[in-house]
């Protein structure tokens, strides 16, 4: 028996079987994603911009649904694929937005002003959060979050160090709702601070976590703070792939008590993921006009909704009581740490004299 199983071949990845088993959890993450998508188009309708994204939307949705229904083995496979595999395609297509060339030209002193901010903000959230008593996991991707691009980042970081459903929802959740809070109350510093619109560009584009609400932010200000705001957002998004390609060579680490003692074979393939390869082959292809401009819009939007169905499945398998259990210390966490990037990119703007 075990002689014949030992000679018969392997069943495809992506046979008709196994899509069959797929098709029942992904098309509920879809039909969460379709109805979160349909709620962010009537918030623009109403407001022009959305200030919670179908992301959020979904996440939310998701938990709610996951709240009074537990799947069965039916839906879980899909629900699983979602999660990842199709998270890590949503990564890898990013990077054909992303251009070296535009971010080379915006300056030498602005471009590092970024990445210390970026880097800066990282280990002091990561502090933070382990000062708190939260776990490594979670402690990096609060720090990730709130550094680079909020949920996005969480999105992208979660697979590489294996954190798990919870972990991505509790940090996403209070993220998202800080998110919202920034793009409102952000516009008071312009007088507060008595900022100029580069500066407030600026500041805007170092701590607004997702792009649209970095366009939502600085309209107030006018067109030079939504274009400066933008362009510093983007390299903001950029400081991912060398973020998630570090986590990466560090992931081992968080799971050395469950291998302790076993011998690690060298492999270099496992020491960067696939989708984080093909994210900064994408980027180069883009530098280089290899990918035209007008195919980054349909690239970039299915990225958007992949990541969408993606967070639907990451809601549709968290338990909320978890949440509740660390809610408050995430809380904490986050709005500490947000109020340190605020301070780090305000002392970056006086200091280098930036906007």
């Amino acid at each position: 028996m075990q002689t014949n199983r030992l000679l018969r071949p392997p069943e495809p990845r992506f046979s008709a079987s196994r899509l069959k088993e797929l098709a029942p959890g992904i098309a509920l993450c879809l039909a969460v994603t379709l109805i979160s998508i349909g709620l962010q188009y009537l918030e623009e309708s109403a407001f022009e911009h959305p200030y919670i994204e179908a992301l959020v939307i979904a996440i939310l949705l998701g938990m709610a649904i996951r709240t009074f229904w537990s799947p069965s083995p039916v839906w879980r496979s899909g629900i699983a694929f979602s999660a990842k595999q199709l998270l890590e395609v949503a990564v890898m297509l990013l990077g054909a937005s992303i251009s070296f060339t535009a971010i080379v030209a915006s300056g030498l002193l602005l471009l590092a002003a970024v990445v210390a901010t970026v880097v800066m903000t990282i280990a002091a959230s990561y502090a933070i959060s382990r000062l708190l008593g939260l776990g490594e996991r979670i402690s990096i991707l609060i720090a990730c979050g709130n550094a680079i691009c909020g949920n996005s980042a969480i999105a992208a970081v979660a697979p590489v160090i294996g954190a798990d459903s919870d972990d991505v929802a509790s940090s996403v959740s209070f993220t998202a709702i800080l998110g919202v809070l920034m793009v409102l109350g952000l516009p008071l510093l312009i007088p507060l601070l008595g900022l100029g619109a580069g500066q407030y560009g600026i500041l805007a584009g170092l701590t607004v976590y997702a792009v649209p609400q970095v366009l939502a932010a600085t309209v107030p200000a006018g067109l030079a703070a939504t274009q400066i705001g933008t362009l510093v957002k983007l390299v903001r998004v950029l400081m991912l792939g060398p973020v998630v390609v570090g986590l990466s060579l560090l992931a081992p680490r968080l799971g050395a008590t469950a291998e302790a003692g076993g011998a690690r074979r060298f492999d270099p393939f496992r020491l960067v993921p696939w989708f984080i390869v093909g994210f900064l082959v994408l980027a180069a292809f883009r530098s280089l006009g290899l990918v035209p401009d007008v195919a980054v819009g349909p690239i970039t939007r299915t990225a958007g909704i992949l990541t969408v169905i993606s967070m639907a499945a990451l809601g549709l398998g968290v338990d909320v009581r978890v949440i509740g259990r660390v809610g408050g210390r995430v809380t904490a966490a986050v709005t500490l740490s947000l109020a340190l990037l605020l301070l780090v990119s305000l002392g970056m703007i006086h200091l280098l004299q930036l906007g």
